[in-house]
């Protein structure tokens, strides 16, 4: 699929990101990147504060924040201080895993179990300074078991793929205007 690695190079899907320890054997493995012009602090408090009834997702609004229009600005009373701290995301909760600012930052569930099936997944995020502000490197990796865990995951990757290169594209909006995806 050719969202499933937008925006990133051989070498950035080749990587390792924040939150890969996570999952040893997943059914999705999917790098998703962008450039964009502010620098890593504050690209970090973006990423900190997302959350349902927090800032929102940065994606289509519709979908993942109830038609609530995400943030604009930065909140700090939002954002999440430190591991283990929860986010926020409608009828279930990511926790924080990792909280490294101003350059990693990981939100997963794991062994979540629901109608006969247990769900792993992570989202982890990179942020390499470079000379025009900071490289986002997204890692979202997932396992579903049960009966139908395999035509789960394969749906979680369709919809992951659309609403994560969303994201990176509202992140991009609000951190110091347009940016590239390689």
């Amino acid at each position: 699929m050719r969202l499933e690695h937008w925006g990133s190079t051989a070498a950035e899907r080749e990587s390792v990101v924040p939150g890969d320890e996570l999952i040893v054997d997943p059914q999705m493995n999917a790098t998703r990147c962008i450039s964009v012009a502010d620098p890593p602090e504050v690209v970090f408090g973006w990423l900190a504060q997302m959350g349902t009834g927090r800032a929102g997702w940065y994606s289509y609004d519709l979908i993942d924040n109830f038609g609530r229009p995400s943030a604009t600005k930065l909140c700090p009373e939002w954002a999440v201080e430190r591991a283990g701290d929860e986010i926020p995301a409608g009828p279930l909760s990511f926790e924080a895993s990792v909280v490294d600012r101003p350059s990693r930052f990981v939100m997963s569930v794991l062994d979540r179990r629901l109608l006969g099936h247990t769900i792993d997944f992570t989202l982890g995020y990179r942020l390499d300074a470079c000379p025009t502000g900071t490289r986002i490197v997204t890692r979202a990796r997932a396992r579903i078991d049960g009966l139908f865990g395999i035509p789960a995951s394969l749906a979680l990757r369709v919809g992951d793929a659309v609403m994560v290169r969303r994201q990176l594209i509202g992140l991009a909006r609000r951190c110091g205007g347009e940016a590239t995806s390689a």
